[in-house]
């Protein structure tokens, strides 16, 4: 299979609020329980100058790679956070959301042209994330987005896209734009919604009628990316399921204490589990095919 890997990641922003006996981990226990459920890398912003020397420090100890998050309004902003990426160092990718939703059209086109262009400077790649609120927000702009840069690299949230559209399922209409997209994957983020709330509790075994259409989804972006990957490189598939506020179901609890209805540290490793699963089952696929 040409040494492609799948490079397993969790969200350093997931991690908030994540503990054990109602006591949050500090930095290191997170690095120390990300490294021990097999992950092979974290997702995250770029750390201050100050705490530089630590994360360096704990990414080593763990044998973690690290990519970076941003949120550019301008090419200027990537330029910045790419010369940002190349101090800290050791950043595989960054994932950028963005801004805003109300730059359309070919404002739209020229800002991600001129972010790809910026990147095609550097060793460092950007992807450009399916997410509500940024210049993606929309599935049919987005489309219209890849056919005028058909070198444009995404980052698969179709969680946003599902409950924007109050998508409780899935259509013919729905599919053939998920699939255009799906060819441009160059990383995977795995959340799953079901039309009415961003981030819903699948079951322990996963049982929950939407995450078939995920599962299959993610399957389809994995296949599309293998057929394009270079030799010796990895797909990034990352869990990324968020606290509470927007993201994290809550009920509060017989003392009014703000509690988590799902257990959001089980979950990513389910989903963990089901990526490694199903890219197991595409990358012999592939095998056999190219036989």
């Amino acid at each position: 299979m040409n040494n492609f890997r799948l490079d397993m990641q969790q969200s350093w922003w997931a991690m908030g609020g994540l503990g054990t006996n109602g006591k949050q981990w500090s930095t290191e226990e997170r690095f120390e329980k990300i490294a021990e459920a097999g992950y092979t890398s974290i997702i995250s912003w770029i750390p201050a100058k100050e705490e530089m020397d630590n994360w360096h420090r704990l990414l080593d100890k763990y044998k973690l790679g690290f990519s970076a998050l941003a949120f550019p309004r301008t090419v200027k902003d990537i330029v910045d956070s790419l010369e940002a990426a190349a101090v800290f160092g050791r950043v595989s990718y960054i994932n950028a959301q963005v801004m805003d939703s109300f730059v359309v059209d070919q404002e739209a086109v020229q800002l991600l042209d001129g972010i790809l262009a910026a990147s095609e400077q550097t060793n460092i790649p950007v992807y450009i994330e399916t997410h509500r609120g940024t210049v993606t927000q929309d599935l049919i702009r987005t489309v219209s987005y890849c056919n005028s840069l058909p070198r444009l690299p995404l980052t698969i949230d179709l969680s946003h896209y599902v409950v924007a559209g109050e998508m409780n399922g899935t259509s013919n209409n729905a599919e053939t734009l998920f699939d255009r997209l799906l060819k441009q994957t160059a990383c995977i983020h795995a959340r799953v919604s079901d039309g009415e709330k961003i981030q819903v509790d699948v079951g322990a075994e996963g049982d929950h009628p939407m995450l078939v259409h995920f599962k299959r989804w993610w399957r389809k972006a994995m296949l599309n990316w293998l057929a394009s990957a270079s030799s010796g490189t990895a797909l990034p598939f990352v869990t990324e399921l968020g606290p509470p506020g927007n993201y994290a179901m809550t009920y509060r609890d017989a003392f009014g204490r703000e509690m988590e209805t799902s257990d959001r540290w089980k979950q990513a490793l389910l989903f963990k589990e089901i990526a490694e699963r199903i890219w197991t089952e595409v990358t012999h696929e592939v095998s056999a095919t190219n036989k």
